[in-house]
């Protein structure tokens, strides 16, 4: 099992750049692939982006090229940075292990027009 926990969200303006980090618990973080997501209120969670135990990244089209995912393993942390973020980018950003099944208590992003 893992624990996870996200940090570093925030209000940002419309423009700017935040880099969420997701710290994890356990020693299955290793193995595990790596998922952000978010949700915007009375919308559907929405899959951004995965990094494999590896470091092999994979993007949603809606974030392609705006949002970066890493990870340091020696840290058992994943990181989100996001850059060009528009209001529509307001949401609660969650990171999930897959394997592990396991999802973060999520942090608030918030861009202001």
């Amino acid at each position: 099992q893992v624990q996870l926990m996200e940090s570093g969200g925030g209000l940002v303006q419309t423009g700017g750049s935040l880099r969420l980090s997701c710290a994890a618990a356990g020693s299955n973080f290793r193995i595990n692939t790596m998922g952000w997501y978010r949700q915007a209120p009375g919308k559907q969670r929405e899959f951004l982006g995965t990094v494999t135990a590896s470091g092999r990244t994979n993007y949603a089209d809606s974030v392609k090229g705006r949002f970066t995912i890493s990870r340091d393993n020696a840290k058992n942390t994943v990181y989100l940075q996001m850059n060009s973020l528009q209001p529509e980018d307001t949401a609660v950003y969650y990171c999930h292990a897959i394997e592990s099944r396991s999802w973060g208590q999520g942090t608030q992003v918030t861009v202001s027009s």
